[in-house]
């Protein structure tokens, strides 16, 4: 259905950040800025990045030749 456009470095990347960032709402750390973890753990799970799609961008092609 979507374009996988996000290269497999940066989906693992994606994925500990934001579920680092979600992290912060079981550890008693009172910010709304956590719920901003979805974001990248979302697209990192998808392998699809919205505005990678809107302005035609992918990383997927990084190292091939």
């Amino acid at each position: 259905m979507f374009p996988n456009n996000v290269h497999q470095f940066e989906r693992v990347a994606r994925i500990v950040v934001g579920a680092g960032l979600l992290s912060q709402a079981f550890t008693g750390y009172e910010s709304p800025w956590f719920f901003l973890g979805a974001i990248p753990l979302l697209t990192g799970i998808v392998g699809t990045c919205p505005i990678y799609t809107v302005f035609g961008f992918s990383t997927c092609s990084l190292g091939k030749k």
